[in-house]
C-alpha cells in the first residue's frame, strides 16, 4: 500500500542537484502567478527535463517508473472514466488493476505527490489508488491514444449540431470558424498527430465523409472520420491559421502554421488541393529539435560516420545528399549544418520552403512572385561573404552552374538532388548541362539515403529461406536468424516503431574524378566506388536486417533486388 509522505517535488530535485535554490525560488514565484504544477514550470524554464523529474521521484519515493506505451489498457478501466477531462487536468492515467489486490487501481502520475489528483480519481472510479510515475509526454500520448478520437468526435458533433440548429448558409461559415469547437478540433488533430509521432496529417473529403489519416513511420493510418458538413469550417480554419486566402477554393494553396505542443514548437507546412469532393489538406509536421539531432542518432555505422565526417571536413566543394521525398535528406543536412554552425563561420541557406529556423544560420525563403528564385538568391548570397551555402535543391542548370562556381571559388556548398543512388547524382548534373571536368573539380562527396522502419521490440525471429540467402549474398548452407514484425500495443500492431537512416556514402576519390572527367557512366562510377569500399544502400540494408533492426520485407521495399537477374 502507498503511504502518503510529506515531501515536495522541489525539495527532491534540490536534494538530487537537478536544480539550484535560486531556480526553485523562481519556479515557485511563477507557479503562484500561473497556477501550474511545479514540475511543468521547471520544464518550461529549462531547469529540468521530464525524465530527470521522473527519475528523481522514482529514487526519492521508491515508486515504479512505467512506460505507458507498453501497456494495453483494458476497456473495464477506460469505462470507469468516460471522458478525459480529469486525466488531462491532473496529468494522470489509470492503466491496470493491481495484480495483488483488485480493489486497487494502478495510476501513472506525473506528480505522485498530488493528493487532490488521487482523491479525485478515487472518487470517479470508486477504487483505491496505487500511484506509479509516468512522464508528462507519455501520459498525454496515452490519453490521446485512448480518448483522442472520442474527444475529437465530440467536438465535431457539437459543431455539426450547432450548424443544424442554426441552419447557417454556406456563405456564413466564415463568420463562425472562430467558434470554439472547430478551433479545438483542429488543435486536437495536430496535437494527437504529434503525440503519435506522425510526420504528415491528411484531411481528405470523400463521397460521404471526411477521412483523417496520419503518416506514422512512413505509412498512412486512418485515425478517424467526420461528417461532410464540417469540411468548409475545417478548411477555412486551416486557411486562416496558415495565412491563405479563404475565398479561393479553385486553386491549390500553400501555407505555414507554427504550433506549440507539449512545450515544443512545431513548424507545419500546409498544402490545400481542390478535389472532386472538395479541398484536401496535407500538413507536414517538423520540429527544430527533430531536424537538428546528434549525427550519431542518424543510424550511421562507425565506417559511415567516418566517411560522413571526412566529406564535411572539406573547406570547399559541393556535397550532395540524394534520395526520394521523405527520405530524411533535410534532417541529414540540418544536422551537419548545426555542427558546422560556429561563431567564426557564416552559413547562408536558400530553401523552398525553410524547414525549420536555426539560430545563427541565415535562411532565405524562395519567393517566385518576387523573382527570388534559387538562382537569383544564390547570386545575392555570393555577395554576402558566405563560408557555407546550403541550397534546398538543385533543380536546373542555372542553379547547378552557380553552385559549381561557388564551390570552385572557395565555398562549401551542400544541396539535395532527387536521384536513386550516389553515382547517378553525378550523371544527373551532367544531364543538366554541367561540363564533366567542372563536376569532377567541384563535387567532394555524395550521400544517398533512405529511411527504413525499425522493428518494434515485439519482433519475432525466424531463419532465412534459401531464396533470401541468395538475395542477401550469404552462404547457402549456413543457418542464419533474422527478425520479422509481430505487432503489439506499443507499435499499434504494425510491428514497427520508429525509423533508421540507410546510407550510401561516396567520397569523390582521384580515381572517381578521372572517370567523371572522362564522361564515364553511372555504372563505371559505381564499379570504382565498390572497389574503393563504398557500401551501397543494399549493403547497408543487409547489415540492418542481419542485426535485427529491420525486416527483409522492408529491405525489399527500399532496395528491391531481383535475384534471377544476378545469376
Amino acid at each position: 500500500m502507498f503511504v502518503r509522505e510529506k515531501k515536495r517535488i522541489g525539495d527532491m530535485l534540490l536534494a538530487e542537484g537537478i536544480i539550484s535554490e535560486k531556480q526553485l525560488m523562481e519556479a515557485l514565484d511563477k507557479q503562484k502567478k500561473n497556477w501550474q504544477k511545479l514540475g511543468l514550470v521547471l520544464i518550461e524554464m529549462g531547469c529540468a527535463t521530464e525524465y530527470e523529474i521522473a527519475k528523481t521521484l522514482q529514487k526519492q519515493m521508491g515508486l515504479e517508473l512505467v512506460n505507458l506505451s507498453a501497456y494495453k489498457i483494458p476497456k473495464e478501466i477506460l469505462n470507469l472514466i468516460p471522458e478525459s477531462g480529469i486525466l488531462t487536468k491532473h496529468i494522470i492515467m489509470p492503466f491496470e488493476f493491481d495484480p495483488y489486490d483488485s480493489k486497487y487501481l494502478r495510476v501513472a502520475m506525473a506528480d505522485p505527490l498530488d493528493i487532490i489528483a488521487m482523491d479525485d480519481i478515487a472518487v470517479v472510479t470508486g477504487m483505491q489508488i496505487t500511484p506509479v510515475i509516468g512522464t508528462h509526454a507519455d501520459i498525454f500520448a496515452c490519453i490521446d491514444k485512448y480518448y483522442g478520437n472520442a474527444a475529437n468526435q465530440a467536438v465535431a458533433e457539437k459543431y455539426s449540431q450547432e450548424r443544424i440548429e442554426e441552419e447557417e448558409a454556406e456563405e456564413q461559415v466564415n463568420e463562425t470558424v472562430e467558434n470554439a469547437p472547430i478551433v479545438i478540433l483542429i488543435k486536437k488533430i495536430i496535437e494527437q498527430a504529434v503525440r503519435q509521432r506522425a510526420s504528415d496529417i491528411h484531411i481528405e473529403p470523400m463521397d460521404n465523409r471526411i477521412r483523417v489519416r496520419y503518416r506514422i513511420d512512413g505509412v498512412l493510418q486512418t485515425i478517424g472520420s467526420y461528417q461532410t458538413n464540417l469540411l468548409s469550417a475545417i478548411i477555412t480554419r486551416i486557411k486562416i491559421i496558415g495565412g491563405m486566402d479563404i475565398s479561393e477554393k479553385r486553386k491549390p494553396q500553400d501555407g505555414r502554421i507554427t504550433h506549440l505542443v507539449d512545450r515544443r514548437e512545431y513548424d507545419i507546412r500546409v498544402s490545400v488541393l481542390p478535389t472532386v469532393f472538395g479541398e484536401k489538406v496535407v500538413m507536414r509536421l517538423t520540429s527544430k529539435q527533430n531536424l537538428t539531432r546528434d549525427k550519431k542518432q542518424l543510424g550511421f555505422s562507425e565506417e559511415e560516420l567516418s566517411k560522413f565526417n571526412q566529406i564535411f571536413n572539406n573547406p570547399n566543394g559541393i556535397i550532395l545528399v540524394t534520395g526520394p521525398t521523405g527520405s530524411g535528406k533535410s534532417t541529414t543536412l540540418y544536422t551537419a549544418l548545426s555542427e558546422l554552425n560556429v561563431d567564426g563561420v557564416n552559413i547562408i541557406t536558400v530553401e523552398d520552403p525553410v524547414e525549420a529556423n536555426i539560430d545563427g544560420i541565415n535562411q532565405v525563403q524562395v519567393n517566385p512572385k518576387a523573382d527570388l528564385t534559387f538562382a537569383n538568391a544564390l547570386r545575392s548570397i555570393l555577395r554576402q561573404d558566405p563560408d557555407i551555402i546550403m541550397i534546398g535543391e538543385i533543380r536546373d542548370e542555372e542553379t547547378a552552374r552557380i553552385a559549381v562556381t561557388a564551390s570552385i571559388t572557395g565555398h562549401l556548398v551542400v544541396s539535395t538532388l532527387h536521384t536513386n543512388s550516389a553515382a547517378s547524382s553525378i550523371t544527373r548534373l551532367a544531364d543538366m548541362g554541367i561540363e564533366p571536368y567542372l563536376i569532377a573539380d567541384s563535387v567532394v562527396g555524395v550521400i544517398a539515403q533512405r529511411l527504413a522502419r525499425r522493428l518494434c521490440s515485439c519482433k519475432r525471429e525466424r531463419s532465412l529461406t534459401f531464396q533470401e540467402k541468395k538475395q542477401l549474398g550469404l552462404e547457402i548452407g549456413r543457418d542464419i536468424t533474422i527478425y520479422e514484425p509481430k505487432g503489439c500495443t506499443m507499435c499499434n500492431d504494425t510491428g514497427y516503431y520508429g525509423r533508421i537512416g540507410v546510407y550510401e556514402i561516396m567520397p569523390i576519390s582521384n580515381k572517381i574524378r578521372t572517370i567523371i572527367s572522362s564522361k564515364g557512366s553511372t555504372e563505371d562510377i559505381q564499379r570504382m566506388a565498390a572497389e574503393e569500399g563504398v557500401n551501397t544502400l543494399r549493403d547497408s540494408m543487409t547489415r540492418h536486417v542481419l542485426a535485427g533492426i529491420t525486416s527483409i520485407d522492408e529491405m525489399n521495399k527500399i532496395v528491391y533486388t531481383n535475384v534471377e537477374d544476378e545469376q
